[in-house]
């Protein structure tokens, strides 16, 4: 059920940055019964390459996950160095390998309905402060992953692959503070459907208003309750042995 819901999300995660790409072709870049991108497979396309990206991303974050229905302690991972593993994964066909895993040094190329990104030093400075309070934070993890997300779609860190960086790390982050332990929500479908709603969303927290802040919460919470409700049908879809293809 997890590899399955993280299929969906990976999908809904490229779909939300402009790439369409059927379920079964994922699965079949998952399972390795199709080549990707590149490499025999669909071809250079770049949407193939933001999904696979996207793919890619999720995988690490399963990785980075406690075993199901284990004991362990929440992940060892720190978020400086998830976000690194991220980004290598999602922008590995985006970008110059120099650029891959690492701060951007010059304007964010993606994510432009949210206006003008910050400078890199005023990026680079935001994400410092930012993995600090979440270090040190003791609220809810509903509270630490919509801000988490919310602030790395906003400031942009690195030149390409922000939105799947931040769509994945706030996931990562829901299971590993214990909201979703099994890591089966599905919030990024809800968010594919209204992708206006959710630029929108992120726009006026970027303001730092109250209202903004409070908004883009309430509208996070209702992703993840919604999410929820259609993680149930994807296990039920699995249990039935009865997987989507589109």
């Amino acid at each position: 059920m997890r590899a399955e819901s993280g299929l969906h999300a990976a999908r809904a995660s490229a779909q939300l940055d402009g790439a369409r790409v059927p379920l079964d072709v994922l699965r079949s870049w998952a399972t390795g019964t199709a080549a990707g991108p590149g490499a025999g497979g669909r071809g250079a396309d770049p949407a193939d390459a933001l999904a696979l990206g996207a793919l890619r991303a999720q995988a690490v974050v399963e990785r980075a996950l406690p075993d199901l229905g284990g004991r362990a302690p929440a992940s060892s991972v720190a978020l400086p160095q998830l976000l690194a593993r991220l980004h290598t994964a999602a922008a590995a066909d985006l970008l110059p390998a120099a650029a891959v895993g690492r701060p951007r040094d010059g304007d964010a190329q993606d994510l432009r309905g949210l206006g003008a990104a910050p400078s890199p030093e005023q990026a680079a400075a935001r994400t410092g402060a930012l993995v600090e309070v979440v270090a040190a934070s003791t609220a809810p993890a509903l509270v630490v992953a919509a801000v988490v997300h919310a602030e790395l779609l906003v400031v942009r860190p690195f030149a390409a692959g922000n939105g799947v960086v931040a769509r994945a790390a706030a996931r990562w982050l829901l299971t590993v503070r214990g909201l979703d332990p099994t890591g089966t929500v599905l919030a990024e479908p809800v968010w594919a459907d209204v992708p206006a709603a959710y630029l929108a969303g992120a726009a006026r927290f970027a303001t730092g208003t109250p209202e903004g802040v409070a908004a883009w919460l309430v509208g996070y919470a209702e992703a993840v309750r919604s999410g929820a409700a259609r993680a149930r049908v994807v296990a039920d879809a699995v249990l039935a042995g009865r997987l989507p293809v589109t």
